[in-house]
């Protein structure tokens, strides 16, 4: 170690996941009861620390499976936070990053086994340290991502109904949108597909199930909701 790097201090750099899941028409976050000190028994988004020859990608892609027992989930860094004083424990830089699941897959053992909850995001409570800023942070890239990037149907299942689907854009842009311009703008989408399959599990009539076709967007990636 050169002279230039031992005389200055060494941090502890953290990971801090903003775990997303769309259930019942509402955007949900995966959050937990700390079960150690500090803020023990407080509100928390799961984190974890970087730790020898990993890196921050891979640091946080194992934190969200330790998690949730889930790999190849979409998830995207949305910054440092670094305040001073953020972790009352220890000088601690975090890597924040926001990740999109479908609520059907995750390990439910392995999630409550961390004392973790899926909470509407509209009713999130009081968080530790800058964690509602972290989230806040994410809704909003989210919500930017997602008008021209396909990126939402990870939240949801391999075949969804277009009522699924208006839900949940809905959910992420926190406003009603006109169901006639909203199935026509899918319909000019050829990477969203109709199938043969009905869902009648909301009436006996049914509703036809859609798939998202990842070749058929790659052919041609235009894509705004």
């Amino acid at each position: 170690m050169t002279a230039y790097y031992k005389h200055n201090p060494k941090f502890y750099v953290g990971i801090d996941c903003i775990i997303f899941g769309f259930d019942k028409g509402e955007l949900n976050l995966l959050l937990l009861k700390r079960n150690f000190e500090p803020a023990k028994g407080k509100w928390s988004l799961m984190g974890g620390f970087i730790q020898e020859n990993e890196s921050a990608d891979d640091a946080a892609k194992r934190v969200l499976s330790e998690l949730t027992g889930l790999e190849d989930v979409y998830m995207e860094q949305i910054g440092a936070f670094g305040a001073v004083e953020r972790d009352p424990g220890e000088r601690v830089i975090s890597l924040a990053y926001y990740a999109l699941i479908n609520i059907n897959e995750y390990d439910r053992e392995l999630v409550q086994q961390h004392n973790a909850h899926w909470i509407n995001i509209n009713e999130v409570p009081e968080l530790i340290f800058d964690h509602s800023e972290m989230v806040k942070k994410a809704r909003k890239m989210m919500k930017e991502k997602s008008s021209h990037k396909p990126i939402g149907f990870n939240l949801l299942p391999e075949l969804f109904t277009l009522t699924q689907l208006q839900n949940l854009y809905e959910a992420i842009y926190g406003e009603t949108m006109d169901k006639r311009n909203f199935r026509k703008r899918i319909a000019e989408m050829d990477f969203i597909e109709q199938t043969d399959k009905i869902d009648k599990t909301g009436s006996k009539r049914g509703a036809r199930l859609y798939k998202f076709n990842d070749k058929a967007y790659e052919k041609d990636p235009k894509f705004k909701i």
